[in-house]
């Protein structure tokens, strides 16, 4: 993710902006091509027509959609890694996980830093540190090794993105001039507390406690007779933390539509987590005000939708996942360039998960049972 040392390049031709993203010549759609994600070298070409107005995309590189709510739920009380893979690499794995009651065996993750996103529902998270009241919007990281169970609070049920870094760790980015404290302040991190729910269930006859360890994605399990969550006390620089995406403070620049990349949340080693939450639009009349189409040709990108009213897509509802391979021109679909330079309303109102990845994604095969194969023809010009 850090820019290198590029073959020098300075040209311009015909007709064309000086400023990215911003007073194009009229009746022109911007299209960027770029290195390193939106970090390094890039192109801006300008376009009569939108850059997506293919009739008809053919082979792998097709962009897919997944309505992630149809995935049925693993057996009663099933833990995470019985949820389906949608996505996969080396570097990184993405489940969804559906929980419907209490986990009969705990958890712990020995292949990598796992990260859950709650989608729906409220909940409780038990680990080695304590304890969490969990709902709809936490992100909870929780390091290698963690052990963990959750149970859905009273007639709830959870749904979840698990979030795996395999063979390595989730960071917090470097915010450079922004400052550490942009977009969230690092005190907003919040560790699990050993309250009176965490010690009263330490007090639980329940037996046997099994634990699934996940490691080279193969479980095995421990079985306990007693609770192993029965730490008293802890003290170091290592444990879970949780943050909301309604205590984000997203970045905004009234005159130049920022690139995904500055939402980054979360980082890894090959890929990124990014979240998008209601910010306000570019004022600035000649600024874009939708989402510039791209090549990222680096990077397979993916989005979760969460909440919201998704303004760049059509069709997309809350729980469905977007995945754009890398490789072809993307961008907002026709009904939203109707708004490229003037919107209707003074902020966007969603909120969504981005998932970068520097390294080509396999598509699970329960991901696949559940795709709308449509999705590729909703960037068709329609008149």
């Amino acid at each position: 993710m850090t820019k290198g040392n590029w073959i020098p390049v300075k040209g311009a031709e015909g007709k064309h902006s000086k400023q990215a993203h911003a007073d194009m010549p009229e009746g022109t759609f911007e299209r960027e091509m770029s290195k390193e994600g939106f970090l390094g070298p890039a192109a801006f070409f300008h376009h009569q027509r939108p850059p997506t107005g293919w009739t008809s995309f053919e082979g792998p590189l097709r962009p897919r959609a997944f309505d992630l709510g149809k995935i049925a739920a693993p057996r009663e009380g099933a833990g995470p890694w019985h949820a389906p893979v949608i996505l996969s690499n080396k570097a990184v794995e993405v489940r969804y996980w559906k929980l419907e009651s209490l986990m009969p065996r705990l958890s712990r993750n020995a292949d990598g830093d796992t990260l859950l996103f709650i989608h729906a529902g409220v909940g409780h998270l038990y680990c080695d540190w304590g304890h969490y009241l969990v709902n709809q919007g936490d992100y909870i990281y929780m390091p290698r090794g963690a052990m963990f169970y959750m149970a859905p609070h009273l007639s709830q049920h959870l749904e979840m993105l698990v979030i795996e870094a395999t063979n390595t760790h989730f960071v917090l980015p470097d915010r450079g001039l922004l400052g550490p404290h942009g977009f969230f302040d690092p005190a907003m991190l919040e560790t699990p507390s050993m309250d009176a729910a965490f010690l009263n269930h330490q007090k639980s006859n329940s037996t046997p406690w099994p634990v699934e360890i996940k490691k080279r994605g193969t479980i095995s399990t421990v079985t306990y007779d007693h609770n192993p969550l029965d730490a008293i006390g802890w003290h170091g620089d290592l444990a879970p933390v949780r943050i909301n995406v309604k205590d984000l403070r997203p970045i905004a620049s009234h005159r130049y539509h920022l690139p995904p990349s500055v939402h980054t949340t979360f980082l890894s080693d090959r890929f990124v987590v990014c979240t998008f939450c209601p910010r306000p639009f570019e004022t600035d009349p000649g600024a874009l005000k939708v989402p510039f189409f791209h090549n990222n040709d680096d990077f397979d990108e993916v989005l979760f939708y969460h909440a919201g009213d998704f303004f760049s897509r059509d069709n997309i509802k809350a729980g469905m996942m977007t995945f754009h391979p890398s490789g072809f021109t993307h961008g907002p679909h026709p009904k939203a360039l109707k708004k490229m330079l003037v919107q209707d309303k003074p902020m966007t109102d969603e909120y969504a998960v981005m998932i970068d990845t520097r390294d080509p994604l396999d598509v699970g095969e329960q991901a696949s049972t559940v795709e709308n194969i449509a999705y590729v023809d909703s960037w068709k010009t329609r008149e």
